[in-house]
Parts: structure tokens; C-alpha cells; sequence
């Protein structure tokens, strides 16, 4: 498709694309709200169906596994068969899921519906930033709907578990889950009426390297179960370890695997482009932080000050607020600065709030807000800025499993994030962590063992973001965008 044509069709404002743009938020939103709102009704729903403590862990983890596990999958599958289709097929899956939710006795049948649900995300999920990111020719346009679609996202996260406890007050949990049925028939309408059938030009029609597939499944599976092994039995048991060789072993099949494929499912030299690389580094810093610092600061406030989970949750709010404002500024930093420079700054922002929390955090809640607030403020811009960077670095035909791709190494290192601290604090910390109160010498060592996960999670973040930089100077300089017009 020439360029002359692409701007002939493609929307030339926010506002031209806003029924499309209205079905991915709430692809988005779906994703956002789905395992914080649920969080809400576990002690419920485990009275309710008599669920063991092991049960209820897997209503919330099948589907992150399952999410986590088949995005690289089915992005591959989107990028032969169609994102928009993909994304339909996802779409009513979710619903007949959340349908499925009425008829729900057993906690068995409740995971068997998250397995669905999981499904469903992983059709979805990639598939919106794929389909924003064609949405438009400009990649301001492109960084303004994503920056708009994440922040529909990111309200949704913050009023979540209020809602959640609204509803839980007045109806069954069940309403919780049968509340994605209206986001998906939503969705479908939006995506349906807004965005155009896929164009074959877009696609590509290679064979779907079934064996890749497998080990790269099973790879990231196992790299998700591994570190909450680690958190949950500890350095000293044998299974997460045994996982996680069998998780690098798995990842050196797949390599070994896409370097002789005639049609590998993940095209190595794509990957090393320097903007994808680099916009994958910056990611990977910014999920490690945000979820080891959520890790280290929920345990602080809670069990080290002892805070009452409401208070806990009031003492987030700074991080929640830069959050949602924080979309305000991305555009016009890009104006003043370019692409590759707000990713690097919104970077090393996340790693300053690291640097913060390790070295001040015990001091005072005054420090943990400035921690929150700088790693929520790297957070927000380099979530758009480097996805997009990664799907700039890709041809048409490879956007979804470029999106797909991106948002796998967010949530395995996510998963990482939350096991360096944890398994950290296992080792220093004598006794059992949630038994109150805590003597002179167990306050000690979980203030020594808050510096040392934070320093250790700065470190790697930092390292990341250092590689991230390197690529990112071989990169090409963005040319041909606009500012983004009002919306």
C-alpha cells in the first residue's frame, strides 16, 4: 500500500477513529480489571465453593499462565489469519465464558473458566496494540491511541477492587465475571464497525511452525510457574529449580529451533533490530520494577508498619494518580525530546524509584511516595513509547507477534521482579513473616532485606535500561511523524 493511499484512508485524527478506539479500551479494560477486580472476591468465592487455599491460587494464576504462555502463539496466528478476526474470535470466547460463569458449583469449573478467560486475553491482548498501531500512519497518532487506550486501562486497575467491593456488598461474585460479557459485546460492535477487514497485504501466509509454538508455550510457562516457586518453596526446595532448568532448556529448543525453521514463529532477525530490542529492554526494566516494587511495598506498609489494608491502599494512591494523569505529558514529551530519548528518560526514571526505595524507602512513607511516583511516571511513558517503538521496528505483516512479544516479556519479568524479592526476603527473614507482632531482630532484617531485593532490582533494571540505550543508538531517527492532532 503506497503511501498516498494509507493517508487517503487511514484516520487523520483520535476523534475520525473513536469507535474503533472506544473497542479496544475495552480490550484493555478487560485486561486491567480482570485478576485486581477478582482479587476482591476470593475469600468469597472460597467459602462459597469450598476451595483450598492451593484452588484459590489457581483461579487468579491458570489465568495468568495461560494468558502469560499462548500470546506468542496466537500472535503468529493473528499475523497470518487476521488481527481483526483473531480479536472477534477472542472476543466471543470471552463472553461465553464469562457466561459460563453462572453455572459455576465447583472451584474446578471456576479455573476451567479462568483457563477460558486466559485464552481469550491472550487472542486480545496483542491484537488491541496491533490494531491501534494500524490504525494510523503518523506515530503520534499511534503513541496518542495507545497513550488513550492504557489510560481507559489503567482507571479501570485503580477503581477495580473498589468496585469489586461495591458489587460484592449488594450481588453474588459471580456478577463480577458475567460483567465481561457486556465489555466483550462491546468490544465486538467497536472493532466490528471501526476497523477494516484484515488486508492481505498486512499479512503473511507462511506456515505456522507448530513445534515452535510448543517450546516457546512451554518456555514462558515455565518461566512464569518458576519464580513463584521460588517465593513459595524456596531456595532450598528442588522444584524450582527443576523448573527453571527445564524453562532454559525449553527457551534453548526454541532458539535452536527458530534458527533452522523455513518459517520460524519468531523471526530471530527481526528481533534484533535495535528498536525492537531496545523497546523490549526498556519494558523489561519497567515490569521487573513495577512488580517488585509493588512486592516490597505492600509488605512494608502492611506487615512492617502496620497499616490496615485500606490505609495501604490510600498510601498507593501516588503511584494510582501517575497513572492516569500521567498520559497528559507523553505526547509533548515526544514533541520535545523524540521517541527514542522519551524512552530512555521515562527508563531511567524507573530506575531512580528503585534506587530510592533501596537506599530510603525504611526512612518514612514520604520516601516510598517519591519511589512510587518516579517508578509510576517512567512507568506510564514507557509503556506506550517502547511498545510502540517495538512495532515500528517490525514489518506490517509481524506487528501482532511484535505487540504479542512485548507484552510476554512484561509478564515474565513481572514474575521475576516479584521472585528476586521474595526470595530474597525468605532468606534473610527468620520465622514467619505474617506472624505479629515482629521482634527488634526479624524489623532488622526485613529492612535489610528491602535494601538489599532493592538494590539487586535496581541493579538489574539499570543494566537493562543500559542495553535498551545501546541499541537504541543504532536505531534509525524517527522521520515522517506528526504531532498528534486533537482528538
Amino acid at each position: 500500500m503506497s503511501t498516498t493511499q494509507t493517508t487517503a484512508i487511514l484516520p487523520q485524527s483520535l476523534r475520525e477513529a473513536w469507535i474503533a478506539l472506544a473497542g479496544l479500551s475495552a480490550v484493555f479494560l478487560f485486561e486491567m480489571l480482570d485478576n485486581s477486580i477478582l482479587n476482591v472476591a476470593l475469600p468469597t468465592i472460597g467459602r462459597e465453593l469450598h476451595a483450598s487455599t492451593t484452588a484459590l491460587q489457581w483461579v487468579t494464576g491458570s489465568y495468568a499462565v495461560v494468558f502469560g504462555g499462548l500470546m506468542l502463539a496466537f500472535g503468529a496466528v493473528a499475523d497470518r489469519f487476521g488481527r481483526r478476526r483473531v480479536m472477534l474470535v477472542g472476543l466471543a470466547l470471552l463472553a461465553a465464558a464469562g457466561l459460563a460463569t453462572a453455572f459455576v458449583t465447583t472451584a474446578e469449573q471456576l479455573i476451567a473458566v479462568r483457563v477460558a478467560m486466559g485464552v481469550a486475553a491472550a487472542m486480545t491482548t496483542p491484537g488491541s496494540a496491533a490494531l491501534a498501531f494500524r490504525l494510523f500512519e503518523s506515530d503520534r497518532l499511534r503513541v496518542s491511541a495507545m497513550t488513550l487506550i492504557s489510560t481507559v486501562g489503567l482507571v479501570g486497575l485503580a477503581i477495580g477492587p473498589t468496585i469489586g467491593g461495591f458489587v460484592l456488598a449488594v450481588a453474588p461474585w459471580q456478577v463480577l465475571l458475567l460483567a465481561n460479557v457486556p465489555v466483550a459485546v462491546f468490544a465486538i460492535v467497536g472493532i466490528r464497525r471501526g476497523i477494516a477487514a484484515d488486508s492481505a497485504s498486512e499479512l503473511h501466509r507462511d506456515p505456522i511452525d507448530v513445534t515452535g509454538a510448543a517450546l516457546g508455550t512451554a518456555t514462558i510457562v515455565l518461566a512464569l510457574l518458576a519464580p513463584t516457586m521460588f517465593v513459595e518453596d524456596g531456595v532450598g526446595s528442588w522444584t524450582p529449580w527443576v523448573t527453571t532448568l527445564a524453562a532454559v532448556s525449553a527457551a534453548a529448543a526454541f532458539v535452536v529451533r527458530q534458527r533452522r525453521a523455513s518459517h520460524p514463529l519468531l523471526d530471530l532477525a527481526l528481533v534484533r533490530h535495535p528498536l525492537v530490542t531496545s523497546g523490549l529492554a526498556f519494558k523489561a526494566a519497567a515490569g521487573l520494577a513495577t512488580a517488585g516494587l509493588g512486592y516490597l511495598v505492600t509488605l512494608q506498609l502492611q506487615l512492617d508498619w502496620g497499616w490496615t489494608p485500606v490505609l495501604a491502599a490510600i498510601g498507593t494512591l501516588p503511584q494510582v494518580v501517575v497513572l492516569i494523569a500521567g498520559g497528559a505529558v507523553i505526547n509533548p514529551l515526544i514533541r520535545k525530546v523524540g521517541m527514542q530519548r522519551a524512552a530512555v528518560l521515562s527508563a531511567a526514571s524507573v530506575v531512580a524509584g528503585l534506587g530510592v526505595y533501596a537506599l530510603l524507602g525504611t526512612l518514612g512513607y514520604a520516601w516510598v511516595a517519591v519511589a512510587l511516583i518516579l517508578v509510576a511516571a517512567g512507568l506510564r511513558v514507557v509503556g506506550v513509547v517502547a511498545g510502540t517503538n517495538v512495532l515500528r521496528g517490525l514489518p506490517e505483516s509481524r506487528t501482532t507477534i511484535g505487540a504479542a512479544l512485548t507484552d510476554t516479556v512484561s509478564e515474565v519479568t513481572s514474575a521475576i521482579g516479584i521472585a528476586v524479592a521474595g526470595t530474597i526476603l525468605a532468606a534473610l527473614f527468620t520465622g514467619s513473616i505474617a506472624a505479629a507482632p515482629w521482634s527488634a531482630q526479624q524489623t532488622a532484617e526485613f529492612h535489610e532485606s528491602v535494601r538489599i531485593a532493592g538494590l539487586a532490582l535496581t541493579g538489574i533494571a539499570a543494566a537493562l535500561v543500559a542495553w535498551g540505550m545501546a541499541r537504541g543508538r543504532m536505531a534509525a531517527p524517527l522521520t515522517g511523524a506528526q504531532p498528534a492532532t486533537a482528538c
